[in-house]
């Protein structure tokens, strides 16, 4: 598998060389959003009107962070599993998100609409949070405070590590990763 260093926003020739195993190290802006803030968002398309931030060729880490320590940038920040997101992520896909990190598979919509729009999916290294949250250099919450630990965060991140788990091409870490033992 390769390695790429890539900055955000993600451009769509960048997204769609990377193959299900590769490794990316991240940096510059990054999203946090659950599926509270999820389904605001689509609420918001559904509606017509302006999202909070743009997704264009953005990424939505599924994190809700552990509470910020005195003198750092934010808190423990591992992966949400990223099912519950799902219902609304498509619709993210269609109006410009190229990336997502979290952990755990995604559905059959999704990847059909990672597919037709050239986004990917990323997994971040769950147990790890605390070493994760140490690529991240700023936070700050920029909709959705109410939501607590689920607000919409924008996150400054530096060589932000990741390994591609769900391709545009359909390539799968997890049903690839299977058929290795299952022989």
């Amino acid at each position: 598998m390769a390695e790429y260093s890539l900055k955000t926003p993600l451009e769509e020739k960048d997204v769609r060389k990377l193959v299900a195993g590769d490794k990316v190290s991240l940096s510059g802006i990054v999203y946090t959003a659950r599926d509270a803030a999820h389904k605001r968002l689509v609420e918001l398309l559904e509606q017509g009107k302006e999202l909070p931030m743009s997704l264009e060729g953005q990424i939505i880490y599924y994190v809700g962070p552990a509470p910020t320590p005195p003198g750092k940038a934010i808190g423990s920040a591992g992966p949400t599993t990223s099912y519950r997101m799902d219902p609304y992520t498509p619709a993210l896909i269609e109006n410009g998100l190229k990336g997502m990190i979290g952990k755990g598979e995604r559905n059959e919509k999704v990847v059909d609409a990672m597919k037709e729009h050239g986004a990917v999916y990323f997994a971040a290294t769950g147990g790890a949070a605390a070493l994760i949250s140490k690529r991240i250099t700023g936070a700050e919450v920029i909709a959705y405070e109410d939501l607590g630990a689920e607000a919409i965060r924008e996150l400054t991140v530096e060589d932000f590590p990741v390994i591609v788990a769900q391709d545009s091409s359909g390539g799968n870490i997890y049903t690839e990763g299977q058929k290795k033992y299952r022989k």
